[in-house]
């Protein structure tokens, strides 16, 4: 797009020239007028660029610049004046001046001016966009779900995004947490300053507390220089303490004190240090039994669960399946170039009944897989992952070996043989040599076969 550039002089001269270096250097398009009122009228066309003169024939030119800060406070305003005093430039950078000369103006120091404001617009105008993006993203609307409960829960979270009430998002792995927290941090008044996430769960336990507050240069060995913490990079904003019930109870009184007193200290320092951040929790545990075996402080737990949201694992609202298959399968479409039209009877039976122990992201993950082994419009038993596809009883034991159900689907033979490795081994307990065995195969033969079907080594 090209860029659009008004000059508000009315010495003629002047205008003439800035046109002349504008076009000349970068060919923007250029649009000058000679008072302020007719370029505040002309607002409307967004321009990339204001070269304002303070000394206009209808309106002071800091009056100008405060009248454009208050329709668009982004749009960069370079000021100029050939009164050149200090008080007179300090007053258009207090009002949001981007840059100010006196003249005669100096083109080898406003070129640089002027490309330097031109590309700082770019750069705010692409945050907004990403910001608006993330806010998109992270609806509520994009929360699939046509669970009753689901939706009972998400139209109480909607009442609490502008204000700062602590929030406890609770449910298995896999469920959504960290999005439902998303959607809360940009959805709510916070969403234009950061959202930090911290998984308590996978930062040792001796780096947590450096992690969440910083800490000072030769607090401890490797401590080479001061690092800031979370709760300090998330500052306006929102934290996301992931796992919550894996911390032990030292740190735990900490961000008890935190939520309290809205403060901490760095480690090895002394400087408190007050923040204003919102405090969201998650935790695949059960907190409620973690207080009463005294793993959890309980004054903790009733500050973080002051808004408690259960996210129902996917096996509880199985009326969801299906509409995430079809979401799913219109996003890996898209990702994947592919043009898959949805899943057979078959399979689609195979996913209904199985539990989904990991959820959405198992789904996610097996619908991404799916599609990427499918040549076909439709996704098929075959393209299953093999634990998954097992769960379908199309075959059981009989007294004279394996019976097919006459309504049963063939099944890859490959599939047979890794599925009767994954049993074999189930059945033994790993044993290595036992399974052997009971295969009639070779235990060299039996792990190359592991290794082509990337089963786990249990222990011989």
């Amino acid at each position: 797009m090209e860029k659009l550039v008004f000059i508000i002089d009315d010495e003629e001269s002047i205008s003439k020239m800035l046109v002349h270096w504008v076009k000349n250097q970068w060919n923007y398009n250029c649009k000058t007028f000679i008072n302020g009122t007719d370029a505040l009228n002309a607002l409307s066309e967004n321009p990339d660029l204001v070269l304002l003169d303070i000394m206009l024939p209808d309106i002071n030119g800091n009056e100008v610049l405060s009248r454009i800060k208050t329709k668009n406070p982004q749009v960069p305003v370079i000021m100029l004046s050939a009164q050149g005093s200090v008080e007179v430039a300090l007053e258009s950078i207090r009002l949001g001046a981007f840059d100010y000369f006196p003249k005669p103006i100096d083109k080898n120091r406003l070129e640089p001016a002027i490309r330097n404001a031109i590309k700082h617009y770019d750069l705010e105008r692409e945050v907004e966009k990403l910001k608006e993006n993330l806010t998109k993203e992270y609806s509520f609307d994009n929360i699939i779900s046509a669970d009753k409960k689901m939706q009972e829960a998400f139209k109480m979270v909607s009442k609490v995004l502008d204000n700062d009430i602590t929030v406890l998002i609770e449910g298995e792995s896999g469920t959504g947490k960290e999005l439902v927290a998303r959607a809360i941090h940009y959805n709510g008044k916070r969403k234009t300053a950061p959202f930090v996430v911290v998984n308590c769960a996978s930062i040792p336990r001796e780096l947590l507390e450096s992690e969440l507050f910083g800490h000072e240069k030769g607090a401890f060995t490797g401590a080479h220089v001061r690092k800031i913490g979370k709760f300090e990079l998330a500052k306006s904003g929102t934290i996301f303490l992931d796992e919550i019930g894996e911390m032990e109870m030292a740190l735990q009184a900490k961000i008890l004190r935190v939520i309290q007193q809205k403060e901490f200290e760095r480690v090895g320092g002394n400087e408190v240090i007050k923040t204003d951040v919102r405090i969201i929790s998650a935790t695949n545990r059960d907190l409620k039994a973690a207080v009463e075996n005294k793993n959890f402080r309980e004054d903790l737990y009733y500050r973080l669960s002051s808004f408690p949201i259960h996210i129902l694992p996917l096996r509880e609202r199985k009326g969801d399946i299906v509409i995430l298959i079809n979401h799913f399968i219109d996003h890996f479409n898209i990702k994947l170039n592919k043009n898959v039209k949805g899943v057979s009877k078959q399979a689609l039976k195979i996913m209904y009944d199985y539990d989904w122990p990991g959820n959405v992201r198992e789904l996610e993950n097996t619908l991404e897989r799916c599609m990427i082994l499918s040549d076909g419009d439709h996704i098929e038993i075959d393209s299953l992952p093999a634990n998954i596809a097992a769960q379908f009883k199309t075959f059981s034991t009989g007294s004279n070996g394996v019976m097919f159900g006459d309504d049963s689907p063939i099944i890859p033979f490959e599939r047979l043989k890794e599925e009767a490795i994954r049993h074999a081994l189930k059945v033994t307990e790993g044993n290595i040599v036992e399974a052997a065995r009971k295969l009639k195969i070779g235990r060299a033969t039996l792990y190359r076969l592991m290794d082509k079907y990337k089963i786990d080594s249990p222990k011989d």
